[in-house]
């Protein structure tokens, strides 16, 4: 039923769009202005930055159980990309502002980040109701555009009790090798991980 309504909008901006087109033809513009502002109207976007603590996103992470809420697959700690970059740098790059050609795939791939479903430009709340876990190679691709724009579906929430994002293994490195907690990106996602991880085990 969803694809149905998905269809049935796209449909309704192609018509816009061909009636305009052909009032262009006959060389009324005006009239074609009138079909684009009250059918396919422009919605100027603006900016809008959200910075969330880790904390909370970490939260966010396990409401969700690390799934990736835009394509249903399995994320992991963020903690336990930067350790294998730790140990091989040569192999497992990392690079502190991703930059795709000095980064691994998978910190794209597989690092989870907190989106907005509906997003906020076009008037969707910044509340942990309209929060969804997606990997930051979903997000950048999803950006401002709604799912129905994109064809898209949201997924159901994973169980952190079935699958923790590999936090309690990342933990356990941590914890054999201290010294991984001079890189501050490691330390940052140890402190939050350890907490939840004991939490749990207790």
């Amino acid at each position: 039923m969803e694809e149905d309504v998905s269809i049935g909008v796209t449909m309704e901006k192609i018509d816009a769009i061909e009636q305009a087109a052909s009032r262009l033809l006959q060389r009324n513009v005006a009239e074609a202005k009138r079909v684009i502002e009250t059918e396919y109207p422009f919605h100027k976007l603006s900016a809008q930055g959200r910075n969330y603590t880790d904390k909370e996103k970490m939260a966010q992470f396990i409401r969700d159980g690390f799934i990736d809420r835009y394509s249903g697959q399995k994320l992991v700690n963020p903690g336990i990309l930067k350790v294998l970059s730790y140990y091989m740098p040569e192999i497992f790059p990392y690079h502190s502002h991703w930059k795709m050609e000095e980064c691994h795939n998978a910190y794209w791939e597989f690092v989870p980040t907190v989106d907005h479903i509906y997003p906020v430009a076009l008037g969707g709340a910044d509340s942990m109701e309209n929060w969804a876990t997606t990997s930051m190679l979903h997000n950048s691709i999803k950006s401002n555009w709604t799912l129905e724009q994109l064809n898209w579906q949201l997924h159901d929430a994973g169980d952190y009790e079935e699958y923790d994002g590999l936090t309690g293994l990342f933990v356990k490195l941590v914890e054999s090798d201290r010294e991984l907690l001079k890189d501050t990106y490691i330390k940052r996602w140890y402190r939050l991980s350890a907490v939840e991880d004991k939490s749990r085990r207790c």
